[in-house]
């Protein structure tokens, strides 16, 4: 009886060796097991916790998350994972960070409170990358203005306070889509405020609270792609009774694509000589007859100067087209 109960123990010593020779990732630091967690959907990284004790809480502790409502069952699950992932507590960096956050509508209270302290959260761990889609145009958190480790941003449905001053020092990408600004000025302060700022992109319902015109200044930027008022109805019918205005001036701009439906007046201070353009840009107008044109006359104008030194462009044809009806009137005009 003694041999085969230290049979037995022989033989369970041995099992137990070979699992953990084969359990070869847990024998992995800390750091890394978080790097290959963080490419896990978030509710597949807290099964991770039941594995054994060292797990609990590894999870809590990847440096790239994707957060979105669609991985969870419900929004408490939802909106329980976040609040234990951004506990204010925990001082670990967050490299890549994406939220993205639906109206609840089973909570008619909920005020999406708990987006902001994420994202302040995200900032004070030296946040690099963001990308935050929220469908309730939820107003950011005043500490994001003043990111010092931001390195890109994506925002998608969310408000911009008005604020005295931004500084965002090592921004180099930025795209704004479905963006509410509180006043014109946001929007300028925004884009000046980030000095090494090389990519931005501009996509559909940027809306002022008031104000007509969006300025792009900035000494670093190299690439501007503008993309409004494609499929809503509601954007067309807000931007033309503005008569919103594009005014840019960039000398460092290398390429500069414009598809831009609604905008009536659009100035490019000089673009050098060897930048490329592709331009769509029919100054507001749905209809293209001589009278049409010539009540755009002066944008026409104010316009061309800017692009008329680049080494390429490409122009669509309703472009092409008001530039030609024009040039053909004027030169009709002053004969």
């Amino acid at each position: 009886m003694a041999g085969r109960g230290k049979w037995k123990q022989c033989c369970s010593k041995g099992l137990s060796q070979r699992l953990e020779k084969e359990d070869r990732i847990s024998q992995l630091p800390d750091p890394l097991i978080c790097q290959i967690l963080s490419h896990l959907p978030p509710n597949e990284n807290v099964k991770t916790s039941v594995l054994s004790s060292r797990w609990t809480s590894l999870w809590l502790w990847v440096p790239r998350l994707e957060l979105a409502w669609w991985h969870f069952d419900n929004f408490n699950a939802f909106k329980s994972f976040g609040d234990k992932f951004f506990d204010s507590n925990r001082s670990s960096c967050i490299e890549k960070l994406k939220l993205a956050v639906k109206e609840n509508r089973d909570y008619v209270d909920d005020d999406a409170s708990y987006l902001k302290s994420w994202i302040d959260a995200a900032v004070k761990r030296k946040i690099q990358h963001l990308d935050v889609w929220c469908s309730m145009d939820e107003m950011m958190p005043l500490r994001l203005y003043n990111c010092e480790t931001l390195v890109s941003l994506k925002l998608c449905d969310v408000t911009l306070d008005d604020v005295d001053s931004f500084s965002l020092p090592f921004l180099k990408s930025m795209q704004l889509k479905f963006i509410w600004y509180r006043k014109e000025a946001t929007f300028e302060r925004l884009v000046s405020s980030c000095p090494v700022l090389e990519k931005l992109k501009i996509v559909d319902r940027c809306r002022f609270g008031n104000g007509k015109v969006f300025q792009v200044l900035s000494r670093s930027l190299k690439k501007l792609i503008i993309l409004i008022g494609k499929k809503d109805p509601k954007l067309r019918s807000f931007l033309q009774d503005s008569g919103t205005r594009f005014v840019i001036d960039a000398p460092r701009l290398r390429f500069l694509r414009v598809d831009d439906k609604l905008s009536e007046s659009f100035i490019i201070n000089d673009m050098d000589f060897n930048a490329k353009v592709d331009i769509s840009l029919p100054f507001g107008l749905d209809v293209f007859d001589e009278a049409s044109i010539s009540s755009r006359r002066s944008s026409i104008r104010s316009f061309l100067p800017g692009i008329s030194k680049v080494e390429e462009m490409t122009i669509c044809r309703h472009t092409f087209k008001v530039h030609m009806t024009n040039s053909t009137f004027e030169s009709l005009l002053y004969k």
